[in-house]
């Protein structure tokens, strides 16, 4: 378990910025998770970290090797309670929330298959695009996109490499043509996602080791990432949304990709818990399952595309 004890360490280190605030949480020395860091470097050949007088920053390899440490230390977690606890049927409540366009068009379909197998599931969701506070409010799991900003979350990765499509209708292509480069798209309709009163109409794009971020003009922007999704599919402009929201209008040709020699944003899929001891055999199945589903429905999107 040393190799897991390092994995930890090192991520406690990259979150917090601080070797001794890192020492404190998990009650070492600031000498003794230092020492852990360098062996963990020598191991691997790498700098993980760049280190000066006042600063400690990842280094670009230690920013790609920590997502990978993270879902290392997961698994590892999940594998070793897997084997602890008995082999048992899956009943009792499942309370769940996600994402109002990823949950009407395929997740909603996909836990009635996972109800069949496990009737003992009692099934308690909650649809919508509120992100879900699942210390306070009577959920179990939320699915949710991006990484959470509290550290202490159990984030499991259910579609790491998922990422934004940049897509509208062949009604609206015939209409007013189609974007050469994601910056022709200050002369189209766009069509935003808001949440609170945050409009997201700033996308960005990579390509060849160019990075270009676009602020869109907001014909229209909802709360309601199905809203969006909806007057994508009507003709009202362009969206750019996670590939799995909109898998099966892509692939009925309802909705085509545009401008795909550009790489989009990450939009990685995570079943979020709020302790481990969180982590039960249900959330365990429901967190393969899924996993399953998302690899059938969009195959990129179990892929590790973070890497341009």
């Amino acid at each position: 378990m040393a190799l897991t004890q390092s994995l930890d360490i090192f991520i406690r280190v990259a979150d917090s910025g601080s070797l001794s605030a890192a020492a404190r949480s998990l009650d070492l020395t600031p000498a003794a998770v230092s020492a852990s860091i360098k062996r963990l470097e020598a191991d691997i050949g790498t700098l993980l970290f760049v280190r000066t007088t006042r600063q400690l920053r990842l280094t670009q390899a230690g920013e790609r090797f920590l997502q990978h440490a993270r879902e290392g230390v997961q698994a590892i977690e999940l594998g070793l309670l897997a084997l602890r606890q008995p082999r048992q049927a899956l009943e009792g409540p499942l309370r769940m929330s996600m994402p109002s366009d990823l949950g009407r068009s395929l997740v909603v379909g996909w836990l009635d298959e996972f109800v069949d197998r496990h009737p003992g599931v009692q099934l308690q969701l909650d649809v919508s695009d509120r992100l879900a506070d699942v210390y306070r409010q009577p959920v179990d799991v939320a699915l949710r996109y991006g990484r959470p900003d509290d550290s202490s979350m159990v984030a499991l990765p259910i579609a790491s490499g998922n990422r934004r499509v940049l897509c509208a209708a062949p009604n609206y292509l015939v209409r007013h043509g189609a974007p050469r480069t994601p910056a022709d798209l200050a002369h189209h309709a766009c069509l935003c996602f808001m949440l609170g009163q945050r409009v997201h109409n700033e996308w960005n794009f990579t390509r060849s080791g160019e990075n270009l971020k676009v602020q869109v003009p907001r014909s229209r922007s909802a709360s309601d990432g199905q809203v969006v999704h909806r007057w994508m599919l009507d003709g009202h402009g362009i969206g750019y949304k996670s590939a799995l929201d909109v898998s099966q209008s892509l692939r009925s040709g309802r909705l085509v990709a545009l401008c795909t020699d550009w790489q989009t944003e990450s939009a990685p899929l995570l079943l979020m818990c709020p302790q481990r001891r969180e982590i039960s055999p249900m959330v365990t199945a429901l967190r393969d399952f899924l996993r399953q589903r998302c690899a059938q429905a969009w195959p990129d999107s179990v892929s590790d595309l973070a890497s341009p």
